[in-house]
């Protein structure tokens, strides 16, 4: 029998600290913190409006050599470790596949997905595809994918080799239980050890761009309120006093 990890998750309450935060706020914050780039590139959002965070269950694609992997779609179903990637599913669990950028593989279908949504999977990034998509789109899950393909998942040029270990997304280091900030802008990841940090810079900055977007909106130039001048810092002092955001 086939035996896999699961992930260590972070606490609900570092996730709650982080729903405030957009994808583009958290990329900005980590590169204060040091993360050059944690936005995964090549997955977009297929779900508009829709917005995930949480953590990263990992699996991970390698390319197909036949004396390896040479399985049809539904014989021993256990050997697919795509189905042990979602076995590990708790409520709040985003999936995060390294298919390697293929867009004629669909690393899950309708009823994979399905399965996840049940098991309470929010989010599904993909470096890569999905098929059925005019069924899956019905979910209520945030899909963020290269693309949709009519193949299954080792149809072509792909089978998947690893669950809950490190992988490249979009050409960016994901570890399993990383939190994942997902919305139109794109997918972060967010490392375990600088998620409060990223919390409460980010909170902080959707706080002084909540009056700058004001006085802009009033008129206010760019010079003076984007980023805060010193007159201006001042102005945004009493503006959080009085708006007792103190």
């Amino acid at each position: 029998m086939i035996e896999t990890p699961d992930i260590e998750r972070p606490s609900p309450e570092v996730i709650a600290k982080l729903w405030h935060v957009s994808a583009a706020t958290a990329a900005g914050t980590l590169h204060h913190l040091g993360i050059r780039n944690p936005h995964l590139q090549g997955p977009v959002a297929w779900t508009k409006g829709r917005k995930v965070v949480g953590p990263a269950l990992t699996l991970q694609f390698m390319p197909k050599r036949e004396d390896v992997y040479n399985e049809s779609e539904y014989s021993d179903p256990e050997r697919q470790l795509h189905r042990h990637a979602l076995y590990h599913t708790q409520p709040g669990d985003v999936v995060v596949v390294d298919a390697r950028g293929d867009m004629m593989s669909g690393v899950f279908g309708e009823m994979m997905l399905t399965f996840f949504q049940g098991r309470g999977g929010i989010g599904v990034v993909i470096d890569g595809c999905i098929r059925d998509y005019p069924n899956v789109q019905q979910l209520d899950l945030g899909l963020w994918l290269r693309g949709v393909t009519p193949n299954y998942h080792t149809q072509t040029n792909i089978y998947p080799y690893a669950v809950n270990v490190p992988v490249a997304c979009g050409d960016v280091l994901v570890m399993p239980g990383d939190i994942i900030i997902a919305d139109d802008d794109g997918a972060v990841v967010v490392p375990i050890k600088l998620a409060e940090e990223v919390a409460v810079q980010a909170g902080e900055k959707h706080e002084w761009e909540e009056f700058t977007k004001l006085r802009l909106s009033q008129g206010g130039h760019l010079r003076d309120y984007y980023p805060l001048s010193e007159a201006s810092k001042l102005e945004y002092q009493a503006w959080r006093k009085a708006h007792h955001k103190e």
